[in-house]
């Protein structure tokens, strides 16, 4: 079984989050954590939270002299912001006037504060917010990276770009792996068109000077993953049940499409199905075109993994919308509290994360091994099988 969990507020002392199900012998990397830590904090757009917060993850078990032992991984990331926020945050009772708790009685439309409040019975919606932040979101990138490296060990690469932000361009761009590759590692908005990239730079200026935000799309890619993971045989063993759940689970994510998704529903079953060949030097069955994303039945067909993730303009304004003041019950306007203007960039990296652990979590299932070694070998036994078919 291959799962991990994560515990923190936006404002509390630090994330942390465990990692289970990982062989052991597995090369980790702090340095390549970190780095996707970082990549989630850039991009174009972003607020100032992100210049106060400078992400390192420390691992705490789990690890001896740079290899997995099997046992679970112990992460944690501390929040720089955090000595600001003591006494808001603090575990022990405090007795604050409202002012200095900081407390939130405004929810913000979009956000979980309200139905959050219903929920839990909570007359301080900090209690809601606090853990509803996208901040959380780090904890899950340090897991993803981990994943990753046991999915290097067989050949699977992610990355992720944006294709449309604030309706630019009006069709999202359609980039080949080499293409996303080629960006570079500065570029402001993680898109592999310069031209556009600019565009959409001025859109987000724009939004930053009207005080509002701004959504677009992300496409998550993996190459290299084998044929076979997941499975046709129940409801939740299919993998782009899987994958959908995990990238739908992104704050402010409202969509989820994989491959040509709801572009296929509109065309003839001619134009959206991928015809099939073999490669006879090669010995593999290949598709023509990639349509499915990767998928078909619930099941890797061995090519590209293709997910995109639909992101909502982020719901805290600085031109803030009407709500209601849930102890007067009068109109007011919505709380604000430090936000992007937007953050679909930082989405991607995320959403490489979620593909990460969820495809981590399908190879263990399929190849099994307590040991790397292990694993390895029947991960050659199956590919001999393939071979053979």
């Amino acid at each position: 079984m291959f799962r991990f969990t994560t515990a923190g507020e936006s404002h509390g002392r630090a994330l942390v989050a465990i990692v289970e199900g990982m062989p052991a012998g597995v090369p980790i990397s702090v340095e390549a954590i970190d780095r996707d830590l970082e990549r989630r904090q850039w991009g174009y757009g972003r607020g100032g939270r992100q210049r106060i917060e400078r992400d390192r993850a420390q691992i705490l078990s789990g690890v001896r002299h740079g290899r997995t032992l099997g046992s679970p991984i112990a992460l944690m990331i501390e929040n720089r912001d955090w000595v600001n926020w003591q006494d808001v945050m603090a575990v022990e009772p405090r007795d604050l006037p409202p002012e200095d708790a900081r407390q939130l009685k405004r929810p913000r439309p979009g956000h979980a504060d309200l139905a959050g409040g219903l929920k839990f019975n909570a007359r301080d919606l900090r209690d809601i917010l606090e853990r509803a932040s996208a901040r959380e979101s780090a904890a899950r990138v340090a897991c993803g990276a981990i994943a990753k490296q046991l999915l290097i060990e067989f050949g699977i690469e992610i990355r992720s770009h944006v294709i449309q932000l604030g309706g630019i361009p009006s069709e999202p761009l359609e980039l080949d792996w080499s293409s996303i590759v080629a960006i570079p590692d500065d570029a402001p908005l993680r898109c592999g068109d310069a031209g556009i990239e600019k565009q959409m730079v001025a859109r987000v200026d724009e939004a930053r000077r009207e005080g509002d935000t701004l959504g677009g799309i992300f496409e998550v890619v993996a190459r290299g993953v084998v044929v076979g993971l997941g499975s046709h045989v129940s409801w939740e063993a299919k993998l782009d049940g899987r994958l959908a759940q995990a990238v739908m689970s992104i704050p402010a994510v409202k969509a989820v499409e994989i491959g040509a998704g709801v572009r296929a529903a509109a065309l003839p079953g001619s134009q959206v199905h991928d015809e099939i060949a073999y490669d006879t030097e090669a010995k593999r069955f290949f598709h023509r075109t990639n349509r499915a994303g990767g998928l078909e039945g619930g099941i890797t067909n061995g090519e590209e993994l293709r997910v995109r993730g639909y992101l909502k303009p982020i719901s805290t304004l600085r031109r803030p919308l009407r709500s209601v003041d849930i102890e007067t019950k009068e109109e007011s306007a919505a709380a604000y509290e430090r936000s992007d203007t937007t953050a679909v960039p930082a989405a991607g990296v995320i959403g490489e994360a979620m593909v990460a652990l969820v495809l981590a979590g399908a190879m263990r299932e399929k190849f099994g091994g307590d040991s790397l070694v292990e694993m390895k070998r029947n991960f050659q036994m199956y590919l001999d099988q393939l071979r053979d078919y």
